[in-house]
Parts: C-alpha cells; sequence; structure tokens
C-alpha cells in the first residue's frame, strides 16, 4: 500500500473551541485530496523543529516561525510551508530553497481586508471616534464642541508601499474625494495614475499627508522604514497608520513622537513585539488605537486564505505547480523538480 503524504496543521490557527478559526469548509480541500491525511500538531509550538520536518511533507502556519535549523537534517521529508497570510517574514524562506521546499503564501483574500482596516483606522482618528466614545461613557457629554474632527475632502493620504493592499487602499480612498500620494519604488506611476494617486517620494510623501499608512512587505529594505527623521517630516496634525508589519516602524521613535506632539495621533495593528507588552506606553496613549494583529481577521477573509493556502499544499503534493510561490527559483531545485514531476521550471 503506498505510503500516504502527511499534512500538519499548527494549532496557532484553532480558537478557544479548539475549532479551525477559519471554518471546517475549508478543510474539504484537504478531505478531497486522494493520497493526503492531515492532522493538527500534537502540540502548541511557537517554532517548527526538526521533527516536525521529518515527520511531514507540508506544514500550514499560522504565525508559527519556520527557521533554517529545521529543514538541516538528513531525514527532512517536507516539501511544502504553506504560510496562511501574505506576510512570510516567520520563515526562512532563502534556507527553505536551499533545502528544496516551496514556501506558498494567501496573497490574494488580503487586499480588500487589509485596506478595510486601514480605512476604518483613518476614519476613527479623523472622527476621534475612540475620544468621544470615553467622553460619552464617562459624563463628558460637554466636552464634545472641544474635540472637533478633521474632515476627508480635500486632505492628503499617503501611502507608504503600494503593492495589491496600497493599491486596493487608495482605490478605496477615492470616495472620500481624498488627495491620493504612494510611495513605493516598485510600482508604475501610470498604473498609480489610473487609480487616481500620485507617485512620490518618501520625504514628500510625509510632508504632503494628513494620514500616513504603512502597507509594504517587512524585509530588509523596510525595517524600521519609518524612524525619526521620517516622523519629524510629518505634519503635527498628521495621523500615522501601521497595518503592516510592526519592525516596518521604529517603535521607540514613534513613541516619541507621539509624546513630543509631532503628530497628531496613531493606529497600529501591529507591533514590534507581539504579543505586545501590556507595559508598552502606546497602550495607554488616549490618542492611538490599538488592535492586536487581527482587525482584518473575518469569516470571510480566513476562509479565503484557508482555502488558498491549503489548495496549493494539494496542489504541491499533487505534482502542480501551487499558484502563490514566495521564491520561484525553488523551483529549478532538483528535490523539487523531481516530485513536481519535471514541472518546477516550466
Amino acid at each position: 500500500m503506498a505510503t500516504k503524504f502527511r499534512v500538519g496543521i499548527t494549532r496557532d490557527i484553532l480558537d478557544s473551541r479548539g475549532e479551525p478559526a477559519f471554518g471546517k469548509a475549508a478543510l474539504a480541500i484537504l478531505d478531497g485530496a486522494p493520497g493526503i491525511e492531515w492532522e493538527y500538531l500534537p502540540a502548541v509550538v511557537s517554532e517548527i523543529g526538526a521533527d516536525h520536518a521529518a515527520g511531514y511533507d507540508a506544514l500550514y502556519v499560522n504565525m508559527v516561525r519556520v527557521p533554517g535549523t529545521a529543514v538541516a537534517r538528513p531525514d527532512c521529508r517536507l516539501r511544502v510551508v504553506a504560510r496562511h497570510g501574505v506576510g512570510y517574514d516567520s520563515v526562512d524562506v532563502p534556507a527553505m530553497t536551499r533545502a528544496g521546499i516551496v514556501v506558498t503564501n494567501t496573497p490574494w483574500p488580503m487586499p480588500r481586508p487589509v485596506a478595510t482596516i486601514a480605512l476604518t483606522f483613518i476614519l476613527a482618528l479623523a472622527g476621534k471616534l475612540m475620544l468621544k466614545d470615553r467622553l460619552t461613557r464617562t459624563g463628558r457629554w460637554n466636552e464634545r464642541m472641544d474635540n472637533m474632527g478633521m474632515g476627508l475632502t480635500g486632505r492628503t493620504l499617503g501611502v507608504v508601499g503600494a503593492g495589491r493592499i496600497g493599491r486596493e487602499l487608495l482605490r478605496m480612498a477615492r470616495t472620500f474625494d481624498m488627495r491620493l500620494l504612494a510611495a513605493d519604488p516598485y510600482v508604475n506611476a501610470v498604473e498609480l495614475g489610473y487609480i487616481g494617486a500620485r507617485k512620490v517620494d518618501l520625504p514628500a510623501l510625509l510632508r504632503e499627508s494628513d494620514f500616513v499608512v504603512t502597507c509594504p512587505l517587512l524585509n530588509d529594505e523596510t525595517r524600521h522604514l519609518v524612524s525619526a527623521p521620517q516622523f519629524a517630516l510629518m505634519k503635527p496634525a498628521a495621523y500615522f497608520i501601521n497595518v503592516a508589519r510592526g519592525p516596518v516602524v521604529d517603535e521607540p521613535a514613534l513613541i516619541e513622537a507621539l509624546r513630543k506632539g509631532r503628530i497628531a495621533g496613531a493606529a497600529l495593528d501591529v507591533f514590534e513585539q507581539e504579543p505586545v507588552d501590556p507595559a508598552n506606553p502606546l497602550l495607554a496613549m488616549d490618542n492611538v488605537i490599538v488592535t492586536p494583529h487581527s482587525l482584518c481577521w473575518t469569516d470571510e477573509c480566513f476562509h479565503n486564505m484557508a482555502t488558498t493556502g491549503l489548495t496549493s499544499i494539494v496542489d504541491a503534493l499533487s505534482g502542480r505547480v501551487p499558484e502563490f510561490v514566495v521564491d520561484r527559483e525553488v523551483l529549478a531545485h532538483p528535490r523539487v523538480r523531481a516530485w513536481l514531476g519535471g514541472k518546477g521550471a516550466g
């Protein structure tokens, strides 16, 4: 009897009831795939180890880290690491490529949900939503006149990183008649023009914007992309929003800018340290909105992510090239070409 492919799903994707946060419907993709059996990893882990790589042909990971040491042993069986999400900074992609392991992600379900949370933050900051909630709850009704919001018509939105998410946000923001700027060295200015945005460099964007939203991938180029010199360029009445990854921003520099009134406020779904330290000064600031790296998580978003990610596993283990491969150089690796039936470099 032929040995079945083994797929492991990390337990950090389960809710408090032990059910998959993306719902059970997406699991039909694995259940209906011949020659594949799957299970949740036996225990919650923060990092994939060599024993996991020796025991599974594919792993579906949420926030669990996948270091190069996990695939260094000669008994490594692993062929696919499928990331539940668009970011892959938790996976040592170069090490996976060297070992002949395909890394996939789920980019197509993410632009609308993440752009929506960025727009949610913009609206909440502009209207001082959280402050006015506190006024109402604490009997400070008559302070309404002293806390006027900011109208969006004619204001400037600057988006740092104009990939799928950034462009979706720019398209959505057009509804509010905002002036749209984008800073991204890799995006075509004509393409941005089609959606009503103007390509500028980062300093110009920071100087001109009333709302600055960061949404690039995290890599060596974007780590601490926004730090003290960048905050110094922003308008004192401007707001800063991060929906990318925490380390895109120099967090101490952000805290200092807020404390000294260099910017008006911030909204963050991500932090440099996650889970965030309860003593982090950002949590005590009235002009900062914080959420736990999950504001875009909806049933629709998670189902679409799981459908995309689990399909990539089935495709790869069935000898087909997955749609979303992070580093396509891996497809030329002899090990990958062997189990993709020679389709790797096609």
